[in-house]
């Protein structure tokens, strides 16, 4: 059974979510702290959401230090498949293992609806299951999910399909060519501002699309294997 790590920072609010959906769907929950400097040999690692430290100073820029981190920028680095969600994609922007950075929403204000995203690309290790140009809703709840890039990134990000999902019917906080979320050139890191873990059963969600992100990711280890 594949093992999936889920990170919990001082402040996270999303990392039992997010390990009750790796459980959903068919893989081992790991829990791992912030403090620790081992990732307890897992195949894949979550970085959930919440208000990591407090989202003091920026959001996820106190939590890039977390010795956790250094493992984790280490693994992915070398091809392991990590996903960063919402407050996760802020770290992994200020870990640079993303481009870019956010800021406030447009609106100034916190936005928290069933979003509707469109797949740009299924060519990474947590999308593979997904067709490309799929229409899916993902339950999106943020205060800072204003995606910004200089133009230069930008272009490199459309130009390498580096775009994973973009926001459609209104762009909720203002992000840059209405990005959603993004990947690294590899594909085994992807970002994204909305929260799939809240779309993996009939009770808590508007549908189930969250779970392809799992089949995804454990399709992918099991192949490896």
């Amino acid at each position: 059974m594949a093992r999936i790590g889920v990170v919990t920072f001082p402040g996270s609010l999303d990392d039992q979510d997010a390990a009750r959906a790796v459980e959903l769907c068919g893989a081992e929950a790991v829990p791992l702290w912030h403090g620790s400097d081992s990732l307890q040999a897992v195949d894949a690692v979550i970085l959930p959401g919440g208000f990591s430290y407090g989202d003091y100073l920026r959001c996820g820029a106190i939590a890039r230090f977390s010795p956790v981190m250094d493992q984790v920028v280490r693994a992915a680095n070398g091809g392991m498949p990590v996903l960063g969600i919402c407050n996760g994609f802020q770290v992994l922007c200020e870990s640079h293992l993303l481009p870019g950075a956010m800021i406030r929403n447009e609106q100034r204000h916190f936005v928290c609806t069933d979003q509707r995203l469109r797949v740009e690309t299924n060519d990474t290790t947590w999308t593979r299951d997904f067709g490309v140009g799929d229409e899916i809703s993902i339950v999106l709840k943020n205060g800072e999910g204003n995606y910004q890039a200089d133009p230069e990134t930008l272009q490199r990000l459309e130009e390498n399909n580096q775009v994973v999902f973009r926001y459609i019917d209104g762009n909720p906080n203002g992000s840059n060519h209405d990005i959603a979320g993004i990947t690294n050139e590899r594909g085994n890191v992807v970002g994204l501002m909305p929260h799939p873990e809240h779309n993996v059963e009939e009770l808590t969600g508007p549908s189930l699309d969250g779970r392809t992100f799992f089949s995804s990711v454990l399709g992918f280890l099991a192949a490896r294997v």
